[in-house]
């Protein structure tokens, strides 16, 4: 649903703002979706390569689907990281080790 011409009109104020307020965290914000697309789309097209090569190839060649499936496993970790990084949150001064909770600790 489109916004309406008053919605756009305080969509733009509100940018022209962080424009004027923080220049570098509005370059940022818009640059975020043009570094972070290939990262996701690249490996999930190898999984998805992987994954047919690997069905399509196993009772002909375990070899081939051999290679399939390690396409599969490298996009797949290449995937996790790139996500990993994209929702990652660190706070300041914070011991990224320290959000983890011990085993039977439920405190």
């Amino acid at each position: 649903m489109p916004l309406n011409d008053r919605e756009q009109e305080i969509l733009e104020e509100i940018e022209r703002q962080l424009y004027s307020q923080d220049p570098d965290l509005a370059t940022a914000v818009r640059d975020i979706e043009k570094t972070e697309q290939p990262a996701i789309k690249l490996p999930v097209i190898g999984l998805v390569v992987g994954l047919v090569v690997t069905i399509a190839s196993f009772t002909s060649s375990v070899w081939i689907a051999m290679v399939g499936f390690i396409v599969m496993v490298v996009s797949a970790t290449v995937l996790v990281r790139a996500l990993g990084s994209r929702f990652e949150v660190e706070r300041e001064g914070e011991d990224p080790g320290s959000r983890w909770i011990p085993f039977g600790r439920g405190d």
